[in-house]
């Protein structure tokens, strides 16, 4: 894996303080990470089972507020094979209390990502902040029409009738996922390329559904030459690392989620394979440490 932050040019736009896009190279796989902005969450949904006294712990140890946490939300653009592949869509445009994400569309043009040019949509679950994007009218009148989204088949069905009896979100939030879900099926229903395991979209771009989060979470593996690199999706937040049998709130199946983040990290700490996740801190490029019988996050350093 190396990074080349020279083959976009662009500059941030004027109103932003820091640069919201990270290019590397996987081999012969073009990647640029991308932040759709923040989210901000009450602390204690990234630790639903967690006692409060170490909860506090955490997030005093981490520098962290311990109340209301700034989530960063990434998405990913990928080249590989003659085809463009956006991985995850952001929060889009229509949650006013979100006022600090759904900045997709906007820094797609700033990297110079025409939408027309996007041939693939892989969606690592229907999350209205890995969907919103695409329901965004900044974004979606742009797209080519025979776009192709990629989605696990168990996520499509689950949509059609969701179950939040294991959740812990904020009351409002269950209603809005499923609007957004149930909005995404109608308008794209006729572009699914539903998978029942996994699919390869391009040449070294293969999408893997892991369950846990939701029934059809999904990460996205790349692997060209001898490089390898894991989009995880929801699978990984900022406190599995120390504390993987946490559960997050917005997990539909805890436990299971829980089992696959251990299975996950293990296999990164074991093959020092690089990992990009939708929530951790921006550029969210790192590697995965054991540290006694839990994890550490080791963040790459930064290209120029």
């Amino acid at each position: 894996m190396s990074s080349d932050n020279t083959a976009h040019p662009a500059r941030p736009a004027p109103d932003e303080l820091t640069q919201s896009r990270y290019a590397l190279q996987v081999g012969e796989i073009d990647v640029l990470v991308i932040s759709d902005g923040v989210l901000p969450l009450p602390a204690e949904v990234l630790s639903t089972n967690a006692d409060p006294g170490v909860r506090v712990a955490y997030l005093d140890d981490m520098y962290l507020p311990r109340d209301l946490l700034e989530l960063p939300l990434n998405v990913v653009v990928v080249r590989s094979g003659g085809r463009t592949i956006l991985i995850d869509a952001g929060l889009g445009v229509e949650f006013p209390d979100f006022s600090r994400a759904g900045r997709l569309a906007q820094r797609l043009d700033d990297a110079g990502v025409a939408p027309a040019s996007v041939t693939d949509v892989v969606l690592t679950h229907l999350h209205m902040d890995h969907v919103g994007g695409l329901l965004a009218d900044g974004l979606r009148g742009r797209l080519r029409p025979d776009l192709r989204v990629h989605l696990a088949a168990a996520e499509a069905e689950f949509w059609e009738s969701p179950d939040f009896s294991h959740t812990s979100m904020p009351p409002e939030v269950p209603d809005v996922l499923r609007s957004a879900a149930s909005r995404f099926l109608d308008e794209y229903r006729g572009q699914l390329r539903p998978f029942e395991t996994e699919y390869e979209v391009a040449p070294g771009v293969v999408v893997a559904r892991t369950g846990g989060h939701t029934p059809g979470h999904s990460v996205v593996r790349l692997a060209s030459g001898g490089d390898r690199l894991t989009f995880a999706g929801d699978a990984v937040f900022s406190v599995g690392f120390e504390h993987p049998d946490w559960f997050n709130g917005f997990e539909h199946y805890p436990e299971e989620a829980a089992r696959v983040r251990v299975e996950l990290l293990r296999e990164l700490a074991a093959t020092g394979e690089p990992l990009v996740a939708t929530h951790l801190s921006f550029p969210s490029v790192g590697r995965v440490a054991v540290d006694g019988d839990v994890f550490r996050w080791v963040p790459a350093w930064w290209g120029y």
